[in-house]
């Protein structure tokens, strides 16, 4: 029963991340259209510059929480139920990952 439970709280966290996930992502996207607006408008470079700072920052933030969301539920399980040449393949995919994540 206790199993049971904790996979629910796990289903319903993935839930909320995804729907917080999608809530960030249309945020975004109203940053950016809003970019596109700034430039038709031939607005001042720094404030353009300023607005894709942060929607730089916006998309890291995503990306870490995707990263999380990986980390603590696909790689945990990998690691969890699988041989030691299994878990070295998902280690070393997380570190690709990472690597490519931190550029």
């Amino acid at each position: 029963m206790k199993g049971s439970l904790f996979m629910n709280e796990l289903q319903n966290k993935a839930k909320m991340d995804k729907e917080a996930i999608i809530k960030r992502l249309r945020r975004i996207e109203g940053q950016v259209k809003g970019i596109q607006k700034m430039v038709n408008e031939e607005k001042y470079c720094v404030d353009i510059l300023i607005q894709i700072a942060a929607v730089r920052s916006a998309i890291d933030k995503v990306g870490g929480i995707i990263l999380e969301n990986h980390v603590k539920g696909c790689v945990k399980k990998t690691i969890d139920n699988s041989s030691e040449e299994e878990k070295d393949k998902v280690i070393d995919e997380l570190i690709k990952t990472m690597l490519k994540f931190m550029k």
